[in-house]
């Protein structure tokens, strides 16, 4: 592992010297992530190759159609604070890729959801039978995968599966009588986005040898970095850049998907009438949306939808302040992701760890 104070140390080496020395070591790490962000990805469409042409043509449906690749860039970034990556580091990542490719298989279908990553869902291109059974497909790769690497890696996978799943489940009932909607949201984005990402970081110390009193902190960071991500989607989902997000503006609204900005203004509507009204409105558009849909579906049409209504109340809502309180909340989030790596060693991976996060908190798409 590089690092930087043995670099900014070299006698003789004034400041601008020493800035450009630092320049050379983060291109070289940019260039390392790179490179093994390549392979993993050749590696990701071996890995869901299968028998028969039908599995292959939807496994690799949403593969095909991009990403991020956030989980398996972390997993080599947190490699670096130990040997490195190497084959076991590489495994692990395209293994944590393929669990998230799965997830939003089942994810789109019980959220009835119309896009994923600017294409026709896969229910939508086929069935909910079809998506579901492709889901199934990957998960069990990804298990084939993660089985490679040993118990450790078995019993990882094991626990983060299981958030996902309570995570699902929990949005899906909505939170108990007397619980906070709020809170019961965060707990739900810690389980459903947290758990992976923090995986995603968490193979990677483990499986480049770093040292033990790391994986806690990335853990941590994690955690707090995948429930600030999926915050700052909430509010991308208002966004009107539709070229940008792949989705139209409101996308998640329609759906009826719950969204901080939203229960923030629920919040609010108990004791402010124009913030009820506003509320109102929305889940009326919300409603009709919903019937469009479904009547849709059976192959019916509905006269009299007016788009421009709903898009009305998707701009309210990105105006209003609620959608200003959850990009501070996402901040605040972010910042506590950044304070978990107080316990690595300062240098390029850590400072790299911090403008992941920064990335992630102000990105627009």
């Amino acid at each position: 592992m590089e690092q930087v104070s043995a670099l900014d140390d070299q006698p003789g080496q004034g400041a601008a010297s020493s800035d450009n020395l630092l320049s050379v070591a983060e291109q070289e790490l940019s260039d390392r992530v790179e490179r093994n962000l390549v392979l993993i990805e050749e590696g990701l469409r071996n890995d869901v190759s299968f028998t028969s042409p039908v599995a292959d043509a939807t496994a690799r449906y949403l593969l095909d159609a991009g990403g991020k690749r956030v989980r398996p860039r972390l997993t080599l970034l947190a490699a670096e604070l130990g040997d490195g990556v190497n084959d076991q580091v590489l495994a692990a990542a395209r293994a944590i890729e393929i669990t998230h490719l799965a997830s939003l298989y089942h994810d789109d279908v019980m959220d009835e959801a119309m896009l994923r990553r600017g294409i026709t869902s896969a229910h939508m291109a086929w069935s909910n039978n079809v998506a579901i059974l492709a889901g199934d497909l990957l998960f069990a790769r990804a298990s084939k995968l993660i089985s490679t690497l040993g118990a450790r890696a078995i019993e990882l996978q094991a626990d983060t599966f299981e958030r996902l799943c309570l995570g699902q489940l929990h949005e899906t009932v909505g939170p108990a009588a007397g619980e906070d909607p709020i809170e019961h949201y965060l707990t739900v984005l810690a389980d459903k986005t947290g758990s992976l990402i923090s995986l995603s970081a968490q193979m990677g110390v483990v499986f480049s040898n770093a040292p033990s009193e790391f994986e806690q902190p990335v853990v941590d960071y994690g955690n707090k970095l995948g429930v600030a991500f999926q915050l700052i989607d909430d509010v991308i989902d208002l966004s009107p850049a539709v070229d940008e997000t792949g989705k139209r503006a409101g996308t998640d609204l329609r759906a009826g998907v719950v969204t901080l900005p939203l229960l923030l203004l629920r919040k609010s509507a108990e004791t402010n009438a124009a913030d009820a009204e506003l509320l109102a409105c929305i889940d009326a558009e919300v409603q009709k949306a919903i019937a469009a849909e479904e009547i849709a579906a059976l192959g019916g049409v509905i006269e009299d939808q007016n788009d421009e209504d709903f898009d009305a109340v998707v701009t309210a809502l990105r105006e209003h302040e609620v959608t200003r309180e959850t990009e501070r909340v996402a901040e605040r989030w972010g910042n506590e992701a950044i304070a978990a790596l107080d316990q690595l060693p300062e240098g390029q991976i850590k400072d790299s760890l911090v403008k992941l996060a920064d990335t992630i908190i102000h990105r627009t798409h």
